[in-house]
């Protein structure tokens, strides 16, 4: 009997460990995405609620009935290295057209449990025609109508929207294609992940550029960390809601490294505040985070720079590095060599004179950089990804590989020989489709 339950114990915690790598890669998960992975999380759903709530302060809400499990990631440092994308070929980003269209979108669906994409059309044209801050929405426009086919697309994508009958992408042919929509208000409502609702920081639109950063922070701004007044502003006069206690002070301390460690693809010492490292080097913070890792089924790999987790089963790898399904990760693998040769950095200069080697080296590849800019370009888009993955920083006008990326060697590179296949490379020393990204 003992075996038995100690074989029991022992698959919860793998189950566990499984469904903890499965949410932190996507924080929506869906029954329709994934049966077998939403059917692991139902199951394991208070284990799981537990270890988020404890070690990242996350809230994991699980809907069996309806369909979906909902990981509100919060961070003190929001950036824009996960983009909306497009669903079209390219998965170009969201740019800031499309964001006002899919805020406004959503808003207009929260009442509409049912909804044509023409019904849908016209509330977003009254709704942005209302406000003196937004610019119109013009159907007519064929490029007005294919921002719209985006931003209904991402909400597909979320199962906040599903077409019972007709296709989203005839919109952008004809303003009069006929698509019915059945609409998922619970999960919509549940997407937002900041813990303060942008109403509550509402100020004049002229305001907003100046005051973009502030608003931001108020926006991640977790009142139980102490330091803020009911609305998600630090008020002097407010001492008795705004003062932190020491236990505040450590449960800040251990959320904002562990959400850190468990969410980027590493964590640098130097990226620390001084609280934080003191933090994760003291007896109490090695231990939380030691045995955090193990309950998760990671790998720490622990160096003097910081630290990486890697995942075996590569189940919480949403970004893989290396890899060639795109010339510019190609590219940044490359640029890799020239970084780490040259400590002090690249100038943008040298950067695109890297692209440009590479471009000479393999005539027939990156078809798409072949001109005048494409050297810079290529080495731009690459760079990107390097900064993305935290192998490589900005140092003033310079761009400088980071620790993580001496872990990476190019072992072999072997030109195209049909001249338009792109090298084949090989890279040794890393964690590879492993590591936590």
């Amino acid at each position: 009997m003992s075996t038995l339950a100690n074989q029991l114990a022992s698959a919860e915690r793998e189950e566990v460990a499984r469904a903890i790598r499965l949410l932190l890669a996507r924080p929506l998960l869906t029954e329709a995405a994934d049966p077998t992975g939403f059917d692991l999380v139902r199951r394991r759903r208070d284990p799981l609620a537990r270890w988020f709530d404890y070690t990242c302060g996350w809230n994991l809400v699980v809907e069996p009935r309806r369909g979906y499990a909902r990981l509100t990631k919060v961070r003190a440092d929001p950036d824009g290295s996960r983009p909306a994308r497009r669903a079209r070929s390219g998965r170009a980003p969201f740019d800031r057209r499309r964001y006002v269209l899919l805020c406004v979108t959503a808003a207009e669906l929260l009442s509409m449990p049912m909804t044509t994409i023409g019904m849908l059309a016209d509330r977003v044209v009254q709704a942005m025609a209302a406000d003196r801050a937004l610019a119109g929405f013009d159907p007519v426009r064929r490029p007005e109508r294919l921002a719209f086919v985006d931003v209904l697309k991402v909400l597909e994508s979320y199962d906040v929207l599903r077409a019972v009958d007709g296709t989203t992408e005839t919109y952008v042919d004809s303003a009069e294609a006929k698509v019915l929509y059945r609409v998922d208000n619970t999960l919509l409502m549940r997407l937002p992940a900041a813990p303060v609702g942008a109403s509550r920081l509402a100020v004049p639109p002229q305001e907003v550029p100046a005051r973009f950063e502030d608003l931001l922070a108020g926006l991640v701004r977790e009142r139980r960390y102490g330091g803020a007044t009911a609305d998600g502003t630090a008020d002097d006069t407010h001492a008795e809601i705004a003062a932190t206690t020491d236990a505040q002070r450590n449960l800040r301390l251990r959320h904002s490294v562990l959400r850190r460690l468990f969410d980027d693809p590493v964590l640098y010492r130097a990226d620390l505040a001084d609280d934080e490292l003191a933090y994760v080097t003291s007896l109490t913070g090695r231990q939380i985070l030691r045995r955090s890792v193990e309950q998760a089924g990671f790998l720490l790999e622990e160096r003097a720079e910081g630290f990486l987790l890697v995942d075996p089963d590569a189940v919480a790898t949403d970004v893989r590095f290396p890899d060639d399904t795109s010339t510019a990760r190609v590219a940044a693998l490359l640029l890799l060599a020239p970084l780490c040769a040259t400590p002090a950095g690249l100038l943008p200069e040298q950067l695109a004179e890297a692209g440009a080697d590479l471009l000479r080296r393999f005539p027939g590849w990156a078809k798409a950089y072949q001109s005048e800019e494409g050297p810079a370009r290529l080495a731009d888009d690459a760079v990107r990804i390097l900064l993305d993955v935290g192998l490589a920083g900005r140092a003033r006008d310079r761009v400088i590989a980071r620790p993580a990326a001496y872990r990476y060697r190019l072992t072999e590179t072997t030109g195209p020989a049909p001249k338009n296949d792109p090298p084949a490379l090989t890279a040794t020393g890393s964690a590879g489709e492993g590591d936590k990204q």
